[in-house]
């Protein structure tokens, strides 16, 4: 992913997850979080087809690390960003104070990656990009180190996603129940002869 492909990367974000939270946190946070992982030179990679964005992946090989420097860099414009949304919504300034305890939770043993987020366009779905995208993602972190890569899935009303992960060859790790009380499987796949 390059500087110039972030807006098109937020609207097939969003057109993927209307209903998710950085989604409610608007595209100027998004915005802001892609392009942030393209200047920390984290794993941020697309999917054209026919000549279009279809889907991108992005994650880093030390989450810890990268959402540490994601604060210390640009804390005031991620706030102002989210700013208009939590002043809509009171009762998610708790969540988005949650999240600023990020770098703490995303702290990975060395050698493992997390893949923070994969979206494909809905027009795009089954088309084998998303496919092509957590191979191209898994490769990527082995080349820079990893053993392992982890990533979270919604486990209710998730099926499709949690098939794809596991035809894949991704294990669930364990569940983790949200403060919101989302139910969501924690999957990792070993990288062979890493």
């Amino acid at each position: 992913m390059a500087s110039a492909d972030v807006s098109r990367a937020v609207e097939v974000h969003l057109a993927a997850f209307p209903d998710f939270f950085l989604s409610f946190l608007g595209p100027r946070f998004l915005a802001l979080f892609y392009g942030e992982a393209i200047a920390l030179g984290e794993i941020a990679l697309v999917a054209d087809l026919d000549g279009s964005l279809a889907g991108l992946v992005m994650g880093s090989v030390q989450p810890g690390r990268f959402f540490k420097a994601l604060l210390r860099r640009r804390l005031v414009a991620f706030a102002l960003a989210a700013a208009p949304r939590v002043l809509r919504r009171p009762s998610s300034a708790l969540r988005v104070a949650r999240a600023l305890l990020k770098p703490s939770q995303a702290a990975r043993g060395d050698g493992t990656a997390t893949l923070m987020s994969l979206a494909v366009r809905p027009d795009a779905q089954g088309s084998g990009g998303g496919r092509a995208l957590v191979l191209a993602f898994r490769d990527e972190a082995a080349r820079r180190g990893a053993r392992k890569v982890d990533l979270t899935t919604d486990k209710v009303g998730n099926a499709r996603a949690n098939a794809f992960y596991r035809s894949l060859g991704f294990v669930v790790a364990r569940e983790i129940v949200t403060r919101e009380g989302r139910v969501l499987n924690e999957y990792e796949l070993d990288l062979p002869g890493r």
